[in-house]
C-alpha cells in the first residue's frame, strides 16, 4: 500500500500575519501533485509548514502514520520528507560535495552518505564533473540539479518542491521537469508548486488551486481543462 502525504487543516504565517487559512491536501507516492495559484496565496507558505521550515499554528501534517506537525527540520527528514526551496536552495560559498554533503546531515553514518552522494552524481554527470566547484558559480540550470541531487542524498519518500523552473531557460525546465518526473519510478512522491502551468499541469496526478491562502481546487487536470471558468480565473487560460 502506498505511503500517503496528509496535510489537514493547515494554518501558518509569518508573525502574527495568518497567510495559510486550513487548508488541506494529500499526496501518494510515486505521484505528482501540483499545487498553483496567483503570487502571494500561501503555496510556498504551506510548503514549509509541512516541511517543518515554518511553525504549523493549527492543523496537523503526517507522512504515513508519522505526525510532523511542528517537528524540526532534521526530524522531518528522517521521517522521509525534504523540501527543495525555490532556486534549489544551494550554499553558494559551499562546493558540489559539500552541498551534497549538507544533504545527508541528518544521517549519522559517514560512509553511508558518500556511498549515497556517489550514487546521486551518477546520475548527474554534470556534477560530477565539478565536485569542487562553488555552487554559486554553477549555471542556474546545474544549481537546479545541484538541489535536486542534495535532496536526494536522504532517500526520501517525498520531495516538496518550491518552483524548481524558477529563473530557467526553456530548454532547462523542461530538463528539469523531466528529471523530477521520473523520480516517481523510484516510488517518490512529488509535491510541486510551480508557476510554469503550461509545462508542469501534464506531468501531475493531482492538483490544487490556492488563492488568497484558502484552497479552491482539488482534482485531476482535466477536470481543471474542462473548467473554463477555473482555467481563465487561476490558470491564466492556460
Amino acid at each position: 500500500m502506498s505511503t500517503t502525504l496528509t496535510a489537514e487543516n493547515i494554518v501558518t504565517g509569518y508573525g502574527k500575519q495568518e497567510i495559510v487559512h486550513g487548508v488541506s491536501l494529500s499526496a501518494e507516492a510515486g505521484k505528482i501533485t501540483c499545487i498553483f495559484g496567483p503570487n502571494g496565496c500561501g503555496k510556498s507558505t504551506l510548503l514549509k509548514a509541512i516541511a517543518g521550515a515554518l511553525p504549523v499554528w493549527s492543523g496537523t501534517a503526517s507522512l504515513g502514520d508519522a505526525t510532523l506537525s511542528n517537528l524540526a527540520v532534521h526530524e522531518v527528514v528522517r521521517q522521509g520528507l525534504v523540501l527543495m526551496p525555490q532556486g534549489g536552495g544551494v550554499f553558494p560559498r559551499l562546493t558540489v560535495m559539500e552541498n551534497l554533503r549538507m544533504g545527508g546531515y541528518a544521517i549519522a553514518d559517514s560512509r553511508l552518505v558518500e556511498q549515497r552522494i556517489e550514487a546521486v552524481i551518477e546520475q548527474y554527470p554534470s556534477l560530477a564533473r565539478r565536485r569542487r566547484t562553488a555552487a554559486g558559480s554553477l549555471s542556474g540550470g546545474e544549481q537546479a540539479m545541484l538541489g535536486l541531487g542534495r535532496a536526494l542524498v536522504s532517500e526520501p519518500r517525498f520531495i516538496l518542491l518550491d518552483e524548481p523552473s524558477a529563473g530557467l531557460s526553456p530548454a532547462m525546465v523542461i530538463e528539469t521537469l523531466e528529471r523530477i518526473g521520473s523520480l516517481t519510478a523510484h516510488g517518490i512522491g512529488i509535491v510541486m508548486v510551480e508557476q510554469n502551468i503550461r509545462e508542469a499541469m501534464p506531468m501531475a496526478d493531482k492538483l490544487y488551486i490556492l488563492a488568497a491562502g484558502e484552497r479552491r481546487f482539488e482534482g485531476k487536470p482535466q477536470d481543471v481543462r474542462d473548467d473554463r471558468q477555473i482555467m481563465d480565473i487561476y490558470m491564466g487560460g492556460a
